[in-house]
């Protein structure tokens, strides 16, 4: 997915795959005494999702490419500075920062027609055109919240629980819970509408 020397990082990470350690904590442990195989285990097991983040975030693949490797860039080089507990907490973390770096002047993303496209087996025209449509509804969606909500259901969707959440983002939990299930409700009251997009452009 993200090429340059991370692809030789995670051949290095295949040719170990058999000796992996159990635990992220070992695979830290090992990664911090400067053993690139350790890390790139890291990189595979954080790849996929910090990317898929960046990109909705973003909204282009190519910009989600160039930020990924910016974050396990920062990863590698701030490996010392972690302190324990969530380890994804603190990746996504390095990720939140370098996406907001990025992040176009305009202050939204860029449009993505491709954006969750169907994956191959090939798709045919009816389920692309379906898969562009959800994209673009999904976006209007999210675009409608206010942006602490944003930040925590694009987080949610990545896998993040509401303790990494907070970290992330650097709220207090409680403040996190609070904001989880407005913004649960407010999704939901828009996806129940007729015609979500609608919805949307109303109330903005």
């Amino acid at each position: 997915m993200v090429g340059g020397a991370w692809a030789g990082a995670v051949a290095s990470g295949d040719e170990m795959a058999a000796t992996e350690p159990a635990s992220t904590d070992e695979l830290i442990l090992e990664a911090a005494r400067t053993d690139p195989a350790a890390f790139a285990l890291l990189y595979r097991r954080h790849v996929d999702g910090v990317f898929r983040y960046c990109r909705h975030r973003l909204g282009t693949r190519e910009s989600a490419e160039d930020v990924t490797s910016v974050v396990f860039e920062r990863a590698l080089t701030k490996l010392h500075t972690y302190r324990g507990g969530s380890f994804r907490a603190w990746l996504y973390t390095i990720a939140h920062h370098a996406v907001v770096d990025a992040f176009p002047a305009r202050g939204h993303p860029l449009a993505d027609p491709d954006l969750h496209a169907v994956p191959d087996p090939r798709p045919s025209p009816e389920d692309q055109a379906i898969s562009a449509e959800a994209a673009r509804t999904l976006r209007g969606v999210l675009a409608s919240l206010s942006r602490d909500q944003r930040h925590v259901v694009e987080l949610h969707l990545a896998g993040l629980r509401g303790r990494e959440i907070a970290e992330v983002l650097g709220r207090r939990y409680d403040a996190v819970r609070a904001i989880q299930p407005r913004a649960v409700a407010r999704l939901r009251a828009i996806l129940a509408a007729d015609d979500p997009k609608e919805c949307c452009r109303g109330e903005r």
